[in-house]
């Protein structure tokens, strides 16, 4: 099985992949989230891994978009532990340290111990383990990068500081694609986007049809709705399978009030023992 992930061998993403799908898969790297969606949509992947929030630096936005934009369904979830490392060449001491460069998503991660080095310059770049193949290329002693301790294994590098992450509990949470839907299982959980008119209590309509049957929204998220200055789309995630009858019928009742409605998938529930 060929399985897309984005970054470089030693990315997060990938490790994901290993974890929700087993050794046994083909990762395949992708230089974008784009380029990953196209190769599971094109037939050259048969699914795909990615990260769309974190417990620590928040949403994805990119990857809702993607969501939307293509038209791969939603077939599971997994949640990575990350732990974050500071990397350099063999033998650098993190004195000699004045550059340090990862994903936004890891600086970001990671913003208070780069605060209490205030001589230290920080520069974003497109991947975590990339970041620690370019400083092993580019043979800086006076760069840094932050990435997995498999990258730093992966790449010959050194790992200077471990659990540099803001807070222990930095998790982010995967979405696996296909190009087919799957049965979801009784512990599923519906991801969905839709738009709505501009309308004093249309938010509160909408989500009045999953309170109603107590049905448990677990995420929310808007976005721009492009070509229209101020409108906005909703991404919700809800505890529960299209295949429940008071579920498709809390989905029949938000359909009498959104402009467009859009099942991104049903899929089964993450186990936080399978992390």
């Amino acid at each position: 099985m060929r399985v897309a992930f984005q970054g470089e061998t030693g990315a997060y993403s990938e490790a994901a992949a290993l974890e929700h799908y087993g050794p046994e898969i083909t990762p395949v790297a992708c230089e974008s989230f784009a380029a990953l969606f196209a190769a599971v949509e094109q037939g050259a992947c048969d699914a795909g891994l990615i990260p769309i929030e974190n417990s620590l630096a928040g949403s994805i936005h990119q990857n809702y978009d993607l969501l939307l934009q293509h038209s791969l369904s939603i077939v599971g979830e997994h949640y990575l532990r990350v732990q974050h490392c500071l990397i350099a060449l063999p033998g650098v001491k993190i004195e000699e340290i004045t550059r340090v460069i990862s994903h936004p998503q890891g600086l970001a991660q990671c913003g208070r111990f780069l605060s209490n080095l205030p001589e230290v310059k920080v520069a974003a770049v497109y991947d975590t383990a990339g970041s620690v193949k370019m400083v092993r290329d580019q043979g800086s002693r006076s760069t840094a990068a932050i990435a997995s301790r498999r990258a730093a294994e992966v790449y010959g590098m050194a790992v200077l500081e471990e659990g540099i992450e803001d807070d222990p509990a930095n998790f982010t949470r995967f979405l696996a694609v296909a190009p087919k839907p799957v049965a979801p299982g009784p512990d599923a959980k519906t991801s969905i986007v839709f738009s709505l008119q501009n309308r004093p209590g249309a938010l509160f309509k909408a989500l009045s049809v999953f309170a109603l049957r107590d049905l448990d929204l677990t995420k929310i998220e808007s976005r721009p709705l492009v070509g229209s200055p101020w409108e906005y789309l909703f991404y919700i995630d809800f505890a529960g399978s299209t295949e429940n009858l008071t579920v498709s019928r809390a989905l029949a009742h938000l359909g009498e009030y959104a402009l467009m409605l859009r099942v991104l998938g049903s899929y089964p529930r993450h186990k936080p023992g399978n992390a």
